[in-house]
């Protein structure tokens, strides 16, 4: 059994249905003990994902509305409500198992948040959580989105991370079923922000919090 951590980063955006052929491959790869864990990064094309806990109540635009803007729905085994996917997020797919760590989900969800709450305070902005609704917050703004999987302690889904992101697609949803608050991209406070810069912190968090190097490895290798 393989101790080691691998990371696949793609550098053009998929569509969701082959991001989750791929989670399903590291799904295979991380079962059958040949990894400990393979963190996907990636950008998605635009789509709007139903998790387990519904979401078509909080789409508020029609089919050729969204036609019309390049979105496609597609329904989703993890957690939570609707929220949307796009160019400019970083897309995080951590498949561990959590066997090999701690067998607690609620450490893990913490410490999603924790890599984004640890890039943003190194780009000098403080976020954090809200005790009603998982995520990472600035202020009363969503700026990444957790929703995860969990098979036999092995994970699949993960966060998105709002950095250079059309937040214009977001009107068109009540995003994770929330009402009341709206949604921040990174860009918003950093309009010169590099998407590349920031992915790479991602990576640098994963690997300061989860305790663990990642070796990368090519998509076709998965």
């Amino acid at each position: 059994m393989s101790g080691k951590s691998f990371v696949v980063i793609l550098k053009e955006p998929v569509s969701y249905k082959y991001g989750l052929a791929l989670q399903e491959k590291a799904f295979s790869r991380v079962s059958s003990g040949e990894a400990r864990g393979t963190l996907l990064l990636l950008q998605h094309k635009p789509v709007f994902t139903i998790g387990r806990s519904g979401g078509r109540e909080n789409l508020l635009a029609d089919e050729k509305t969204l036609r019309a803007s390049g979105i496609e729905i597609c329904e989703t085994d993890r957690g939570g409500n609707i929220t949307y996917h796009g160019p400019g997020q970083i897309v995080a797919y951590p498949i561990f198992d959590l066997s090999r760590w701690k067998k607690d989900l609620s450490w893990y969800v913490t410490s999603l948040e924790e890599v984004v709450i640890q890039v943003l305070e190194d780009y000098g902005i403080t976020a954090g959580r809200k005790a009603k609704y998982r995520g990472v917050w600035v202020g009363d703004k969503k700026i990444a989105a957790i929703g995860i999987s969990v098979h036999k302690w092995i994970t699949m889904h993960g966060f998105a991370f709002n950095v250079k992101v059309n937040k214009d697609h977001f009107n068109l949803i009540n995003p994770c079923g929330i009402k009341e608050f709206y949604v921040a991209s990174l860009d918003d406070f950093l309009p010169e922000v590099d998407y590349w810069e920031v992915l790479k912190s991602v990576r640098e968090k994963f690997s300061t919090v989860f305790g663990t190097d990642f070796t990368e490895l090519p998509e076709k290798m998965l």
